[in-house]
């Protein structure tokens, strides 16, 4: 199971905007320099986010991205769902007749996949744009450099 670079950009774009503060609108490209995301791939991004009312835009001079709420109120499952991304764990889908084996049963795992999905939903229903900005996550690990 892995997110979709489209979903950890559309996390990182929105927690950048989110640091810049609210005093004025974000550009792409100063998002694009800071995370090291391509213009062309967050002006497809935040399409989507637009439409889903996560972000505003303003055009013109000193025109660029804001969040439409406060940090506190935008969690991360509303992000990732914005650019449509599905993060699963099972190697069914519902839109197939086959089940995770192709056959037409359950594979001995798919209620375990299930109820992962199910506590990642939740972990990232739980999570917010302020909290990663509190880096209130600590794994145990550094990151690799």
């Amino acid at each position: 199971m892995k997110l979709t670079a489209k979903g950890r950009y559309a996390v990182m774009a929105v927690s950048d905007i989110a640091a810049q503060g609210r005093d004025a609108p974000v550009t792409l490209s100063d998002i694009s320099a800071r995370q090291n995301i391509s213009v062309t791939y967050l002006e497809q991004i935040f399409a989507q986010l637009r439409r889903a009312g996560l972000v505003a835009s303003t055009r013109g001079p000193g025109g660029g991205y804001a969040l439409s709420g406060p940090a506190e109120t935008i969690s991360l499952d509303r992000v990732i769902a914005a650019v449509n991304e599905d993060i699963r764990a099972h190697g069914c889908t519902p839109e197939l007749k086959q089940s995770c084996t192709g056959q037409n049963a359950k594979c001995l795992t798919h209620n375990l996949w299930g109820a992962l999905e199910s506590h990642i939903g939740d972990f990232l229903a739980g999570v917010t744009v302020a909290d990663v900005l509190a880096d209130r996550f600590n794994p145990g690990m550094e990151a690799a450099e």
